[in-house]
C-alpha cells in the first residue's frame, strides 16, 4: 500500500529480458536501506525487490501482464522512474489509498506553464462497463499518475465515435515546482505515455451502488 507521495526519482540502469518478464535495475537515493522481497512503486507499479548486489544498485522484476497495462516495457537506460517505499502505518496519509496495481495508461495531450506552476491534461480511453466499475476520473477527486497521488481537475468522457462500448476520458491536473522538480514530470510532454490508477475508494461505491 503506497500514499501517492513519491519520494524521488530512480534512475534505469539496465533493462533485462528473461522470457516475458523484464528485468530492471535502477539506482536511487534510498538503496542502502532496501532489503529482499520489499514492495516499492516504480511509476505508480508496485514491484518486488528481487537482487541488491552491493554497488548501489537494485533489480526489480516486471511479468508481462504488468508490461501489458503499464509503461514500464517503454522504459530505456537513463529513463527517471517515480520511486515509493510503502506506507508505513503509523504514518499520516498524504496523498490517498494507492494500491500499486496500476489500471492502464494513458497520454499527454497538453501541457501548459502558469506562472511558476504546470498544468497536464491526459486522455485515456476504458471500456464503458470498466467505466461502470470505477475506472473513471471525476472533479476534485484522486488519481495517480505515475505513481503520484493527484486532484483531478476538469474531468470528461464520451464514447468514441466508432465504438460506443469504449469512453474516451480526459482530466487535467495541476503540478507544483516541487513535483515538477522530485518526479519525472519534468519530462513529461505532449505524447508521452503515463500509468493510471483509478481511486479504489471510487470503484468501491461504483461496484456498491451495482449491487
Amino acid at each position: 500500500m503506497f500514499s501517492g507521495i513519491v519520494e524521488g526519482a530512480a534512475r534505469v540502469i539496465a533493462l533485462r529480458k528473461d522470457g516475458d518478464n523484464l528485468n530492471i535495475t535502477l539506482d536511487c537515493e534510498f538503496t542502502d536501506e532496501l532489503t529482499i522481497d520489499q514492495s516499492v512503486s516504480h511509476n505508480g507499479v508496485c514491484l518486488t525487490v528481487v537482487a541488491l548486489p552491493g554497488d548501489g544498485t537494485y533489480t526489480v522484476t516486471a511479468v508481462r501482464e504488468t508490461l501489458e497495462c503499464s509503461n514500464l516495457g517503454l522504459l530505456k537506460e537513463g529513463d527517471e522512474v517515480n520511486v515509493e517505499r510503502s506506507m508505513r502505518v503509523d504514518g499520516r496519509l498524504d496523498g490517498h489509498i494507492v494500491q500499486g496495481h496500476v489500471d492502464q495508461t494513458a497520454v499527454c495531450v497538453k501541457v501548459e506553464e502558469a506562472d511558476g506552476s504546470w498544468y497536464y491534461d491526459f486522455e485515456y480511453v476504458v471500456p464503458r462497463d470498466l467505466a461502470k466499475k470505477g475506472y473513471f476520473t471525476v472533479d476534485k477527486g484522486s488519481v495517480a499518475v505515475n505513481g503520484v497521488s493527484l486532484t483531478v481537475c476538469n474531468p470528461d468522457s464520451m464514447p468514441l465515435s466508432d465504438d460506443p462500448d469504449t469512453l474516451k476520458g480526459s482530466f487535467q491536473v495541476a503540478i507544483i515546482p516541487y513535483t515538477h522538480e522530485n518526479t519525472n514530470f519534468k519530462n513529461i510532454a505532449e505524447g508521452t505515455v503515463v500509468n493510471l490508477e483509478f481511486d479504489i475508494l471510487g470503484k468501491y461505491l461504483a461496484r456498491l451502488s451495482a449491487i
